[in-house]
């Protein structure tokens, strides 16, 4: 054609962090500790309630359900989060489920931002942010997690990574549409606190901003830390939209089902994106999931529950990974939540050589020697910052500790090996 095809929205977001490095993982890793899934595999009892879902008697489960969300989902989401948020839900107008949260942001951001508007990002962050905004016509403002190393502690924590506070003032203006808050934080870890969380509110009110919060991770939180929900807060809930995802909540990130829950003011613009793309997500996956809070729920708080097991194992895992990475002198930054560990690569730049004329960050050409050379696949942290400040993270990779316990005991060996090859004279 003589004219241009792609459409302007496009230009500039055509490359993926994940297309360039899945493959490379596939090709090269004899570790993956790259991709955020977990290499072991999901309860039983939600396989069991997949099952039930398969059985002839529930031959209706194969056929459309609700488009806004199955009626056994949708119900019990507004039960649990009524619980947590302290308030009384619809689960017709303040719940609607999607195809992961992945599309719930897509949703959000199509249904809430105009050309000219501003959406303030906060970094580290997860990568499909920014392109989502600029496909909707908005523009991305950035602020970062600046680190503050504290002199008495050996090892840093995600806790050491704030905002300034002045800084994060200065980003709100008249454009200012909406912030994306993701806490627990990836690639970071971060737990952001119920102080941090009260500025970024009253700065939402103050400029009558919504907030777009990803809570993904929300079961995912250590050390007795405690997940605040930013639409619990004085002002907040009639501005918030909370995204969620059973691929995090229940260690199945295959099966593509997530959440929005929120005002009805808010989610009516969203359920007509929804029902304009995607329409629909799997019945028996939502039925499965359904089910599985259903346990949950009567569980919660209860040691037996899997929110609860599931977060002292990755803990443990967590601890092992830290232990490992510290051995050999990368540098692990403690993470409060999440599934990912980030790591300083800085004493390792001996290692890896030159690419003359390269414009790469360090942290690229680092993982992608890593795995080529020692086959642990792991994800560059400038991944996950704007282009203007790449190169102020590029000595930082992101982990995964999601995994089976000979997966870490695979990487540890490689590790150990590679420590005896720096020390051998």
């Amino acid at each position: 054609m003589s004219r241009p095809v792609q459409a302007r929205r496009l230009e500039g977001i055509d490359k993926n962090i994940w297309v360039e490095f899945v493959k490379l993982a596939a090709t090269y890793s004899k570790v993956n500790l790259g991709q955020g899934f977990p290499d072991f595999p999901p309860p039983d009892f939600l396989k069991e309630a997949f099952e039930r879902a398969l059985s002839k008697e529930k031959y209706m489960l194969h056929q459309y359900t609700r488009v806004f969300g199955h009626p056994p989902l949708v119900n019990i989401l507004a039960q649990l989060f009524g619980k947590l948020l302290g308030r009384d839900l619809d689960p017709l107008t303040n719940v609607m489920v999607t195809v992961g949260a992945y599309q719930a942001l897509f949703c959000c951001f199509q249904a809430f931002v105009d050309e000219g508007d501003e959406v303030i990002i906060i970094e580290p962050f997860f990568d499909c942010y920014q392109p989502m905004v600029k496909m909707a016509g908005g523009t991305p403002v950035f602020v970062p997690l600046r680190p503050k190393p504290s002199k008495d502690k050996k090892l840093m924590s995600s806790a050491d990574w704030q905002l300034d506070p002045a800084e994060l003032a200065s980003k709100f203006s008249k454009r200012t549409k909406a912030i994306v808050l993701n806490s627990p934080n990836n690639p970071l870890g971060k737990v952001f606190s119920r102080g941090e969380l009260e500025l970024i509110a009253e700065l939402c009110v103050k400029h009558d901003a919504l907030c777009i919060s990803d809570e993904v991770y929300e079961w995912l939180v250590y050390d007795g830390k405690e997940h605040v929900r930013i639409a619990s807060l004085q002002g907040m809930w009639d501005r918030t939209v909370i995204i969620g995802s059973a691929g995090k909540t229940f260690s199945a990130t295959g099966w593509k089902v997530g959440w929005t829950v929120g005002p009805d003011q808010l989610l009516q613009h969203i359920r007509t994106v929804h029902q304009n793309s995607v329409y629909h997500c799997a019945t028996i996956a939502q039925e499965a999931v359904g089910q599985s809070f259903q346990r949950e729920l009567e569980l919660y708080g209860k040691p037996e529950s899997y929110f609860v097991q599931l977060a002292k194992e990755l803990q443990q895992k967590r601890d092992w990974l830290v232990q490992s990475l510290d051995a050999v002198g990368m540098k692990p930054i403690i993470p409060e939540g999440t599934y990912f560990l980030v790591a300083d690569i800085s004493e390792f730049k001996s290692d890896v050589p030159d690419v003359p004329n390269s414009k790469e960050p360090y942290d690229y050409r680092f993982a992608k020697w890593m795995v080529k050379n020692k086959g642990i696949a792991a994800i560059p942290l400038s991944a996950f910052y704007c282009e203007a400040h790449k190169n102020n993270y590029n000595h930082f990779v992101r982990f995964c500790f999601a995994k089976e316990e000979a997966t870490l005991k695979a990487a540890n060996d490689i590790l150990q090996k590679w420590k005896q090859e720096k020390t051998s004279p």
